[in-house]
């Protein structure tokens, strides 16, 4: 395993879950990076973001788990069982219940990290009735710089195994229509997952996103939002001086 690989991932962690960002409290949240074609470092269940220490993180198996995704349904039991087999050390602590999207979303190309928060501004437009247009709609260039031209949007799903393959069926949907991965998922009622292939992509894009819903709460107060045209937002999104700015920023 690489000892860069790993202390990269508990930084980001440690980022995330610093209390002042307001991303995550408690045990919420979890982080992943991927190690090689056959494994990756998801955190453990119940740890907490930011004080994320090694024995915290658990090294996982892709094959063990991507196969889980192809079951119509498995029971609690049967799902808990498959997670501790996953584990590269039998005795590593228990792997979250959402390693299993972790799994698919490391499995893609060009995603090495993830992460995933329980933002208060993101989750105040998730939990109303305009969780719809905050994904598919942009308020601003760098927004869509760091967070894409569009979010995958998943409606309200029991987190572990179904959610985690609703999150594959709007993924791969995602991929077939922009031919990349997204950098942004929201979870109805639930949080956000940023994606990419460093840790300060997933940064960028969990900063932006958060960002982006304080100006999108903002404008919805002074009657907007007012946003960015579909021309304007595909402007951004393929302008050249942009990409060069996004190889600059790692992401």
């Amino acid at each position: 395993m690489s000892a860069t690989t790993l202390e990269t991932l508990l930084e980001l962690s440690h980022f995330l879950g610093e209390e002042k960002r307001q991303l995550a409290i408690l045990g919420e949240g979890n982080t992943s990076a991927q190690v090689d074609e056959s494994t990756f470092l998801v955190k453990a269940s119940g740890s907490c973001l930011q004080t994320l220490a090694t024995d915290d993180l658990v090294a996982c198996r892709f094959d063990a788990l991507l196969s889980m995704l192809d079951h119509d349904k498995m029971s609690d039991q049967a799902i808990e069982e498959s997670l501790m087999a996953s584990r590269v050390d039998a005795s590593a602590k228990k792997p979250s219940v959402e390693t299993l999207f972790h799994a698919y979303l490391l499995s893609l190309e060009g995603v090495h990290f993830v992460g995933h928060t329980h933002s208060i501004a993101v989750n105040q437009i998730l939990c109303s009735p305009l969780a719809g247009q905050f994904a598919t709609h942009k308020l601003f260039p760098d927004e869509i710089v760091c967070c894409g031209a569009r979010s995958v949007l998943i409606p309200y799903t029991d987190p572990g195994l179904t959610l985690s393959k609703s999150i594959r069926c709007e993924t791969d949907l995602f991929l077939k229509e922009y031919g990349c991965a997204p950098r942004v998922i929201l979870l109805e009622n639930h949080g956000i997952i940023t994606l990419g292939k460093t840790a300060g992509a997933v940064k960028a894009a969990m900063l932006m996103a958060q960002k982006a819903a304080e100006i999108f709460v903002g404008a919805a107060a002074l009657g907007g939002p007012t946003f960015m045209s579909p021309e304007d937002v595909s402007r951004i999104a393929n302008r050249t001086d942009e990409h060069y700015r996004q190889r600059a920023l790692k992401l």
